[in-house]
């Protein structure tokens, strides 16, 4: 049987704890499966994690913001596939996202201002761009953070209205994004909140919940997938790991909940040339015809190891070009200059 301490930080993992703004920083009295501790990481969504309010879409008529009464449910990631293709023709469209527009919730400024952005099956796009131009919002946005409101334009993954879903729904759906800094949990094995999340997930598919053993079978394959040694489940979750192993633990995480579309927000930042090249592998390993990955980086060596069918250049929150991998090169010679009028 896992452990308390390891069924409360699956919990973390895999339930929307519905807090005010106001409180989110402080114990969390909603959702008693949560530590009561402080909570001031837990707003952000990391795949299965979603701790902050349940904020809906903004109306489209006078941008008044509908807000839901606070939840506390399971979260979920689907783990069909899709039968492997042979077929040159392009993908279903998983993400299609039309004039959006966000800004900082209550009433703050405007980050995205019109963005348009498709993403298909087996596709991976890029983002960069400089600090400040919208690249973290955007994956916020569309993952429902709750310090963001959207203020216009649409969003569908999947053919679904995204912004009729609430967060952990749209975890449900598939959608997945890692954390820049990921979080230490003390004292709970690797092992331990993997089962716990996954069988949540299991569970909210009305599945049979995996025993240890079953798990166990489960996560091997992946483990070798990721040429990640056996002894790494062992260790507490992210605890003592360096940068490039807590980058890796995230990848596992991919693995486990078998997300249709990955959002890797930075996952290159704080890496050494060769925790970068295990981290790209690990993730080039995961891809199939039927998901699809959008990276979000600064620089373009991780573009060295995970080549993109699309590089986006954004500013002042708009997508303002896009090209292949050359253009990452070009920005990388000549910065934001070189490219001309955007």
């Amino acid at each position: 049987m896992a452990t308390s301490a390891a069924a409360k930080a699956a919990s973390i993992h895999n339930l929307t704890c519905g807090t005010s703004r106001q409180s989110r920083y402080e114990t969390n009295a909603r959702c008693p499966l949560l530590p009561q501790s402080p909570l001031h990481k837990a707003d952000v969504v990391h795949s299965g994690l979603k701790c902050g309010a349940s904020r809906k879409a903004v109306s489209r008529v006078g941008k008044t913001v509908v807000f839901r009464q606070p939840t506390c449910v399971k979260a979920a990631v689907s783990t069909s596939e899709a039968p492997t293709s042979t077929s040159t023709e392009p993908g279903k469209v998983l993400l299609e996202v039309e004039g959006l527009e966000a800004e900082v919730a209550d009433g703050g400024r405007q980050i995205l201002k019109g963005l348009n952005i498709t993403i298909r099956e087996g596709e991976v796009h890029a983002i960069m761009g400089k600090n400040g131009s919208g690249k973290s919002t955007l994956s916020k946005v569309l993952v429902g953070h709750p310090d963001y409101d959207v203020t216009g334009g649409s969003a569908k993954f999947k053919g679904k209205d995204l912004f009729e879903l609430e967060p952990e729904e749209r975890s449900h759906a598939g959608l997945f994004l890692s954390f820049q800094s990921p979080v230490e949990v003390p004292g709970v094995s690797n092992t331990d909140f993997l089962r716990m999340a996954h069988n949540a997930r299991r569970q909210a598919q009305g599945l049979k919940e995996l025993d240890p053993l079953e798990f166990y079978a489960f996560l091997t394959p992946k483990l070798d997938q990721l040429k990640m040694d056996a002894s790494f489940l062992s260790r507490n979750v992210n605890e003592g790991f360096s940068g490039g192993e807590k980058k890796r633990n995230e990848i596992l995480q991919l693995a486990v909940l078998e997300a249709d579309l990955a959002i890797l927000d930075e996952i290159d930042s704080g890496l050494d040339i060769d925790a970068l090249r295990d981290v790209a592998e690990a993730v080039n390993g995961l891809r199939k015809s039927n998901n699809a990955v959008l990276l979000i980086t600064h620089y373009q060596r991780l573009l060295d190891y995970i080549t993109p069918d699309f590089v986006h250049i954004m500013q002042s929150g708009r997508i303002v070009k896009t090209g292949g991998k050359e253009l990452a090169k070009e920005l990388e010679q000549g910065g934001y200059g070189a490219l001309g009028p955007m």
